[in-house]
């Protein structure tokens, strides 16, 4: 039988190696995965199988426990940065170049140590493995299959294209979360400097009348009394069950359960599914058009997704599309995708253009985003505004019925 050389990626994320005997590439990409690899390059080898050790040196600037690595920005920039220089000067010079004008620190670092893997002999997708931090499994999978095919630029122009797309889909989601949880916050400190300062001093005032308190009154001096002396053992309660929640969401098992939740809920949970369902689609349609079997990319794919449910979901998905049935069909049965991204896939299967359906589906569904957080902001901003001012109302309220009272009890 043949000889093949391989380049693979294990559960880890960490790039190996290696020569084997197989009837044909399809046979040895089977072996591979029975193996927990994932096939990145096969191509007619020597039969010499090189070290793991040998494939990928260990890197000082990656391998320290608290080594910076690249932000999402940054990645986005190496990545458009090299898509351009590498189609007018060699890889070596590009990298070079990109690391000379490295304005920070451990960019310039991580780029020099990719830049010092190249210039060794190492292949790019290689020689990213030295900063796994940096550049996670699908980018290094991706500029692989770039090198194999020989569409090293537009390839890199893909991965930019899509690391910029979910950044503007992070960016619209941060801008929709943040101004109602300063708003939220700001009136929360507002109330409780109500309840814990203004009113005891208003109280001390009370105790002299000698008089019944109105109910409202005395609702609130209980509830000011509770934060006073209480508050700060609840707050540190709340601290503490955050920290065992976040314990507890390392649990692989309750994190499933957890995002299983997340995904019932009633408007959010839609939400929820759609996003990492977009994220999920546009991903694979990158994958696909790079030119990477489907098989494959899926399977590198479903590490990013981020609900624990749907990657448990996606996961089945390659299994069943390894034993010969279709995406769309083991989307169907997973129940766990849109009926758009799983018609739309059907659709892109029939007509032999995938990764364009893919795409339109992902779009679509970030478009649904937008409308769905510009209605729900509409609706969120007054109606925290309107519970603000409801709050403050009852406060200065309770304060001013004893006194209209005492007013009363006067005339009379």
């Amino acid at each position: 039988m043949p000889s093949y050389d391989y380049l693979a990626i294990d559960s880890a994320g960490r790039e190996k190696r290696g020569a084997l005997s197989a009837a044909s590439e399809e046979a040895l990409r089977d072996q591979l995965r029975a193996r927990a690899l994932l096939p990145v390059r096969i191509s007619a080898g020597s039969g010499n199988a090189p070290s793991a050790a040998k494939a990928l040196p260990t890197a000082k600037a990656g391998g320290a426990l608290f080594a910076k690595k690249l932000k999402v920005k940054e990645l986005t920039l190496f990545t458009r940065q090299l898509a351009t220089l590498v189609s007018v000067s060699p890889l070596e010079e590009s990298l070079r170049a990109i690391g000379a004008q490295a304005e920070r620190p451990h960019i310039a670092a991580i780029v020099a140590n990719v830049h010092a893997a190249v210039v060794e002999g190492q292949r790019l997708g290689a020689a990213l493995g030295r900063e796994p931090k940096s550049f996670p499994p699908l980018y290094r999978a991706m500029v692989s299959a770039g090198e194999g095919s020989g569409a090293m630029t537009q390839i890199l122009n893909r991965l930019a294209d899509l690391m910029e797309r979910q950044a503007e889909v992070r960016g619209k989601i941060v801008t929709a979360l943040v101004y109602p949880i300063m708003l939220a916050l700001v009136a929360l400190l507002i109330i409780t400097g109500l309840m814990t300062f203004v009113v005891p001093k208003v109280v001390d005032q009370f105790d002299t009348m000698g008089q019944a308190l109105p109910l409202l009154t005395r609702i609130v001096i209980g509830v000011s009394d509770f934060m006073t002396s209480w508050g700060l053992v609840v707050l540190a309660a709340l601290a503490a069950a955050a920290l065992v929640f976040a314990r507890m969401l390392a649990n692989e098992g309750f994190r499933l359960k957890f995002d299983s939740w997340l995904l019932r809920l009633p408007f959010f949970g839609r939400l929820i599914r759609d996003l990492n369902a977009a994220r999920l689609a546009r991903t694979l349609s990158t994958v696909i058009a790079n030119g990477m079997p489907l098989l494959d990319g899926l399977s590198i794919t479903a590490r990013t997704v981020g609900n624990r449910r749907l990657r448990a979901a996606t996961l089945a998905i390659v299994e069943s599309v390894n034993e010969g049935g279709s995406l769309s069909g083991a989307m169907r049965r997973s129940d766990a995708f849109p009926p758009l991204l799983v018609h739309m896939t059907a659709s892109g299967e029939q007509s032999g253009q995938l990764e364009t359906m893919l795409a339109r589906a992902a779009d679509y569904m970030e478009r649904e985003f937008d409308a769905f957080t510009s209605g729900a902001l509409s609706l969120l901003e007054p109606a925290i505004i309107v519970l603000m001012g409801g709050l403050v109302a009852i406060i200065v309220l309770s304060i001013l019925l004893p006194i209209m009272q005492l007013n009363t009890l006067a005339i009379s």
